[in-house]
This record gives structure tokens, sequence and C-alpha cells, in this order.
């Protein structure tokens, strides 16, 4: 099987860190029916889990953590050092320096202009999520922000990304992506998604760029694809979780759900009514 690859620049990695690791593994266990995979050393004070959906890699649950949980995304690089310090002079601040993980690869987590913590991932033998846009893996991961301006002035040229209004909302694109996509694992990409009328390079698509709602923390957010978002909430609520909001657009059906440790998420159905 081909795996999934990441260019420079492109969101390839979620994870959870979890006050209580074997609790979040039921929760996410039984809401997307991930199975898991426990990678640290046998005795090690934390644990890094690794979930899997039909025996491929869509995110991980890390910890204990102390205090809530959340949800990070990861955006691959070439080098996480270089990267770092190229970040740092753009205005941001390292909140974990650039370490291996294992044979995996090698990440740092950084903090943006605004507040707003976000990784790197130098991959090795985990080049990412293996399994993406299906029931019960990621969608995307879009950033909310205080000042739109501020954030596209600072991850546009970090990750040599374009921000583009479509209208209905910012979309954040990797030119290039696409081609790689179509290289790569997909190469029907471009052929499927003009038969649904998607927004002009929507192929090149890596996220989307959001104001805050009022009472709203910046944050980067994690979106899962749901094949039903009614069951999908009613599952949630059955294992513990909070549903936030609801909401319906003309591309999806969506669900905010803070789950029993506080980590918020989308669940987002496609449900498309354009033609």
């Amino acid at each position: 099987m081909t795996k999934r690859t990441y260019p420079p620049g492109v969101p390839c990695w979620i994870d959870t860190e979890q006050p209580d690791v074997p609790a979040a593994i039921d929760f996410y266990g039984g809401i997307f029916g991930w199975t898991f995979e426990d990678v640290m050393p046998s005795g090690a004070s934390d644990r890094y889990v690794i979930a899997k959906l039909d025996g491929q890699d869509v995110g991980a649950i890390a910890g204990p953590r102390s205090g809530a949980a959340a949800w990070n995304t990861y955006v691959a690089v070439n080098s996480a050092d270089a990267a770092a310090k190229g970040l740092v002079a753009a205005g941001a601040v390292i909140r974990s320096a650039p370490a291996d993980a294992g044979e995996g690869g090698r990440g740092a987590a950084l903090v943006d202009p605004e507040g707003v913590e976000f990784r790197l991932w130098e991959a090795r033998r985990r080049p990412g999520a293996q399994l993406v846009n299906q029931p019960g893996a990621w969608n995307f991961s879009d950033l909310h922000t205080a000042n739109v301006d501020a954030a596209i002035a600072f991850y546009g040229p970090a990750f040599g990304w374009q921000i583009d209004d479509i209208g209905f909302g910012r979309m954040i694109r990797r030119p290039g992506y696409g081609d790689h996509l179509e290289a790569t694992i997909d190469p029907g990409i471009r052929a499927r998604q003009s038969e649904i009328a998607t927004p002009v390079g929507f192929e090149d698509a890596v996220g989307w760029l959001a104001p805050v709602t009022p009472g709203e923390v910046p944050h980067w957010h994690v979106t899962f694809t749901v094949a039903d978002r009614d069951q999908t909430v009613r599952d949630a609520e059955r294992l513990g979780a909070q549903v936030l909001g609801q909401d319906d657009n003309e591309w999806t059906r969506n669900a905010l759900i803070r789950d029993p440790q506080g980590a918020e998420f989308t669940a987002s159905q496609f449900a498309p009514t354009v033609v």
C-alpha cells in the first residue's frame, strides 16, 4: 500500500493530550470505532497511543496531561530545527524544542504571535495520518483567530499558504498540494471534485481560517468526518460528552462536541445541497 505523504506546509497529524488516557481511549474508540497501539516503551510514565481505523493511522492520544484535554495539529516540515528557528524569527515562541519522537520523526511545539499553539513534524518512519476524510477520520484543522490579518501575515510566509476568501469562508491552500495528491495516492482528485462543484483551488485546501466567536479562545480546531451527524451526537452524549452546538450549511451537517475531559472538536457529515 502506498503511504500518504505530506509536502512541507501541509498539516499532517493530530493528537490529543488527555488527563486520563484509558478514559479517552474508551470515548474515542466508542465514538469513532478506533483501535489503538501503545508505542511507548513498557514502564514509561507517559503514554502515546496511536489511533487506527481499518488498520491505518488516524491520530493519537497522549498523556497524562495536567489540566483540560486539548487537540493538537502538526504541520509537515523538512527540518523541525530549521523551521522552528525561522518561525521564532517571525514572532513565534518555542514551547517545546525540537526533539526526536523515537523512529517516527522529530517534532516541536510552538506558540504563534496570538498565543495559539501549533506543532511541527519532520517525518521519518511515520509521515502522518494515513486515512483521512472518511467517517471516523480527520477532515481538516482550522485556525480560529481573533486577528485574521495578523494570522495571514504570520502563517502565509511561514508555510507557503495562500488564503482565499471564497464567500462562505477563508480557505487555506498550499499551492501544489493537489498535484502531490494526484501524483501519489489520489489520481482522481480533480475529476471527483469537479463533479460536485467544489470551489476553485479546493484540491490544494489544507484548512480554513475563521474569526473566533464571542467568548471563544483562539486555537487550532480539529474536525472529523462522520457518516451520520445525528448518530454521532447521540453516541457522544451516551459516552459522556457535551454537545455545544449544531449547524447545517450547503456542504455539511456539523456538531461541536466537548469530550468528557474537555477537548473540543467538530463532527462533520458531508451532505452537499449544491449542484
